[in-house]
């Protein structure tokens, strides 16, 4: 009797100790996942800054670049497939796409000295330039957390219970095929 009541005390503590290991790498996912969230929030919070920016910005340019119609329905369009992404790969998609317009857009600003000397311009410019550096910031913290959610699911034991409780892979903010290649500026000058 005394040696089976031993027995039940240690499967006991053995049980308690398991679920208490279950549960610590089950809070750690949970916790993990969350900080993904926050910090893709705070991505999301410098996109729409940066949404909100480009409105005035077009507006200013449409001045002086009138025949540059093509540019301003491309960032337009960029504009629209940010808003309406639901998913946060599509959002990403969406978000390099948008970098990349406005990178066209600023090779096609080199294009008219007179607006670069523009007050309103140079201060949207500023607030964009400030705006894009936040993204920058806010990708690497995103990616960060990322990083380390996608490591603790592929370890030892870890991974066990990632799939135990189906904690699928984080997707990275990757930057466009196109952020490789330099914009090409010309002046006319040959």
């Amino acid at each position: 009797m005394k040696k089976a009541g031993i027995i039940l005390i240690a499967l006991a503590l053995l049980f308690i100790l398991l679920g208490g290991w279950l549960f610590g790498y089950y809070n750690s996912f949970v916790n993990m996942d969350e900080g993904i969230k926050n910090a893709w929030a705070q991505v999301e919070n410098q996109l729409q800054r940066r949404s909100d920016l480009i409105p005035n910005l077009v507006n200013t340019v449409k001045g002086y670049a009138k025949h540059e119609k093509e540019i301003f329905e491309n960032i337009a369009n960029a504009r629209a497939k940010l808003a309406g992404a639901q998913s946060i790969g599509d959002k990403i998609t969406a978000a390099n796409e948008m970098t990349s317009v406005l990178g066209r857009l600023l090779v096609i600003v080199e294009q008219y000295p007179n607006l670069k000397a523009d007050q309103s311009f140079s201060k949207l410019m500023d607030e964009l330039a400030g705006t894009e550096n936040r993204i920058a910031v806010e990708r690497k913290r995103y990616n960060d957390k990322v990083m380390e959610y996608n490591q603790m699911r592929r370890r030892f034991p870890s991974k066990i219970i990632a799939s135990m409780f189906n904690f699928a892979e984080a997707a990275y903010f990757k930057a466009p095929e196109s952020a490789k290649e330099a914009p090409k500026v010309d002046f006319g000058v040959k």
